[in-house]
């Protein structure tokens, strides 16, 4: 195992902070605990630089602000895998932002690699084994094992050595400026609350619910949310989506209509069907009034050339993605490939007028998006 320090007090934190400053790159990694508790937090942030991996352990660090100027330095490079998630974490927990950042995933896609994943990355460059079952451990357990230890310190020990690796690949394919775009770009994540009312908003397929179904989903979702609280509980661990998704079809109002439906398991009828009826029956007893409508947003009048466009952008896009082995979703997305089509530019500087396109597209793409609009 990788010898490393664990930081558990501030003032050592401010000690290791202090050195953090006099380097020029830091790998950072992070470990929660979403698949285990109801309010996800931040229990692990390992960081390595060039004298070696450390662990920081903000649960028993309840100031974790001396990090924050040393990750928000322009002047030192950030290095992530897939960072996307820990950067919003930052933001969530710690109000610390990421400058100057190096996501080697995003590094990865400029590059065409297809099993980019930290474990791909780590057998292909390092011949490096890493046990995947630790992606699903609860990380707030204290102490931590010494096999939790190690998994840690391996998802940032070979980070520095995999930037230089891909900076490198990166400079010599001519697409170092794209991917750094693409990161600064990456660094404006910000968390976002989802937890508001009402709940069904973020509910994949309550669009297509009637509005009666619609109040007896939320008052389920609403029951769900009260019992994973207080059970301390993600939402999933509690009831499904499937099985929400379910009853607020089907709409049960007795026991054995819950049963019937088969959208709980008899263990989760015994302990929550109940709460699940009587949230269905409040429902259901919503005057139509006070029934809630799902807010629909008028569907842009599109002229008749627009979805030929789309379809001959999406063919240039097959063909570049062929000659600069870069994914086609990567490359231009479906959604950037409408707003392109919409705006119908006449010349390079129309395109580079679209804002939901990046200056590497266009320098890629350019030509070839007006050719296929047949400017």
């Amino acid at each position: 195992m990788i010898k490393y320090p664990l930081i558990n007090s501030k003032d050592t934190l401010v000690n290791q902070c202090e050195d953090l400053k006099k380097q020029n790159k830091i790998a950072i990694d992070l470990e929660a605990d979403s698949m285990h508790h109801f309010k996800e937090k931040v229990c692990l942030v390992q960081i390595a630089d060039l004298n070696g991996p450390f662990l920081v352990d903000p649960l028993n660090i309840n100031d974790m602000s001396p990090l924050k100027p040393v990750l928000e330095d322009y002047k030192i490079v950030k290095i992530f895998h897939g960072s996307d998630f820990d950067i919003r974490s930052l933001d969530r927990d710690f109000n610390i932002k990421i400058n100057n950042l190096f996501d080697t995933e995003i590094a990865c896609r400029f590059l065409g690699i297809q099993k980019r994943s930290l474990a791909a990355l780590l057998k292909k460059y390092f011949k490096l084994s890493v046990d995947k079952s630790f992606q699903k451990i609860d990380w707030s357990i204290r102490p931590l094992s010494r096999d939790m230890i190690s998994y840690g310190i391996t998802d940032v020990a070979y980070l520095i050595e995999l930037y230089e690796i891909l900076k490198k690949r990166l400079e010599d394919a001519g697409r170092l400026l794209w991917a750094e775009e693409e990161f600064e770009i990456q660094t404006k994540v910000r968390y976002e609350n989802n937890g508001k009312n009402p709940l069904f908003m973020k509910f994949k397929g309550a669009g297509k619910m009637g509005r009666r179904s619609l109040a007896v989903l939320e008052n389920l979702l609403l029951m769900r949310k009260e019992i994973a609280l207080r059970k301390d509980r993600p939402l999933f661990k509690v009831l499904s989506a499937e099985s929400i998704n379910k009853m607020a079809w089907e709409l049960p109002e007795s026991m054995g209509q819950l049963q019937r439906t088969r959208a709980l398991s008899p263990r989760q009828i015994k302990i929550f069907g109940e709460n699940c009826i009587k949230a269905i029956v409040k429902g259901l007893e919503m005057e139509e009034k006070d029934l809630p409508l799902y807010p629909r947003e008028k569907t842009p009048r599109f002229s008749p050339e627009i979805p030929e466009r789309i379809k001959a952008l999406k063919l240039m896009r097959v063909h570049a993605s062929k000659s600069t082995g870069i994914e086609p979703g990567f490359l231009l997305s479906n959604a950037t490939i409408s707003a392109v089509a919409n705006a119908f530019p006449k010349s390079i500087q129309e395109l580079k007028n679209i804002n939901v396109l990046r200056r590497w597209q266009v320098e890629i793409l350019g030509e070839n998006i007006l050719k296929a609009l047949g400017v």
